[in-house]
């Protein structure tokens, strides 16, 4: 399957992502901030990356921007994780480059899907609720 890197704060987060990737038979990188995400990302060329949102220091959103402007990562593609569910935060991840929006608590039917879809070169349909 695909490599993924999930940069994700929240340790429970991060064990429910890493668990519902690596029983999907992906393989997983795990950052805690974005500035790590960053690094990982430029390094290692994940196939796809998984995007808290809200990361203490450097946010997901300008972590996202940053990897879109970057040659080496901007075809990447990001999900965007949230709890947030207003349609202007849906659109903020928009803007910032994400190419898919997902709302916590993860429903591993739906992150499935989105990453199939995503893996195969697809946009999904937003928003993904």
């Amino acid at each position: 399957m695909a490599e993924i890197l999930i940069v994700e704060d929240n340790a429970a987060n991060m064990r429910l992502a890493r668990l519902l990737l690596t029983s999907a038979g992906h393989s997983v990188i795990c950052a805690a901030d974005a500035e790590t995400g960053l690094k990982l990302a430029r390094e290692l060329q994940p196939a796809l990356i998984l995007m808290d949102i809200q990361l203490p220091g450097m946010d997901g959103l300008k972590a996202t921007s940053l990897l879109k402007s970057d040659a080496l990562t901007a075809a990447i593609p990001v999900i965007a994780l949230t709890a947030m569910a207003m349609k202007e935060d849906e659109e903020k991840t928009r803007l910032a480059g994400c190419n898919a929006y997902i709302i916590k608590p993860l429903r591993y039917k739906e992150l499935y899907r989105v990453i199939d879809t995503l893996l195969q070169g697809n946009r999904p349909q937003q928003p993904t609720h």
